[in-house]
């Protein structure tokens, strides 16, 4: 239950708007990978484009050393690989249990088995008590963390996060990091981590990569990046002194 990432050369320009250009990046098997950098950088089209979402103009995205494959069958089945949590997600109208469910349900995953399973993952986010809750009647922290259990209820091998605790109270952004960290640890599933907040990206991720214009212009270990950075971009960054 695990996938790694080759991001080589990826480009993506919306108008006359270059937002990504010539992006480069090895995200490891296993690992919580994260990307930071300011508003506009390009870190949420970086991520629609490794989940499909967003077709590169130039470059490609290899998913365990290899490229997508063109057929829709076995493209879907990679795809089914990879879950995503989007900083305002969309549920489903419902229960919280047919959100969270749902996605085994398309994978025929049926009876006990679905059960413990959606259950499981509730509990994960520490929210099992709202499983017959309506969806629409969800606090913004307990929407979020049901979009988290809908995408790692299928223990997908890559989990993408997008600002995934943006704007929420902290017992809800620590419910959710100590998900995240639960979901790496137990499963070995690899995580990117796409994020603003550089002590977020402190506190979760193994490795961190700053992009910048369109750019990765600096990676390493999450210690080394913060506490040495060697361009001198990277250190403005971590120290709050760069004027984006």
């Amino acid at each position: 239950m695990t996938m790694s990432l080759e991001i080589e050369g990826v480009e993506k320009a919306f108008g006359p708007r270059a937002v990504l250009r010539g992006v480069e990046a090895r995200v490891r098997p296993g690992e919580i990978y994260a990307v930071v950098g300011p508003s506009g950088a390009g870190k949420t089209t970086l991520l629609r484009i490794v989940d499909f979402l967003l077709p590169p103009e130039a470059g490609r995205v290899r998913y365990d050393g290899r490229a997508p494959p063109s057929g829709p069958i076995d493209r879907l089945a990679l795809r089914r690989r990879i879950g995503m949590v989007a900083q305002n997600p969309l549920l489903f109208r419902g229960s919280v249990f047919y959100n969270v469910s749902y996605g085994l349900c398309v994978r025929g995953v049926e009876g006990s088995e679905l059960l413990v399973r959606t259950l499981k993952a509730l509990e994960g986010v520490g929210i099992p008590g709202l499983v017959n809750a309506r969806a629409s009647g969800l606090s913004a922290g307990e929407a979020q963390r049901v979009a988290f259990a809908r995408a790692i209820v299928t223990r997908p091998d890559l989990l993408l996060l997008d600002e995934f605790t943006a704007n929420l109270d902290p017992a809800n952004v620590n419910a959710l990091e100590a998900a995240v960290r639960e979901y790496n640890r137990a499963t070995g599933g690899t995580v990117i981590l796409v994020t603003h907040n550089m002590f977020q990206a402190k506190r979760l991720a193994h490795r961190v990569a700053l992009l910048l214009e369109g750019r990765i212009v600096e990676e390493g270990p999450v210690q080394e990046f913060f506490e040495n950075p060697k361009d001198p971009r990277t250190r403005a960054f971590v120290n709050g002194e760069f004027a984006f």
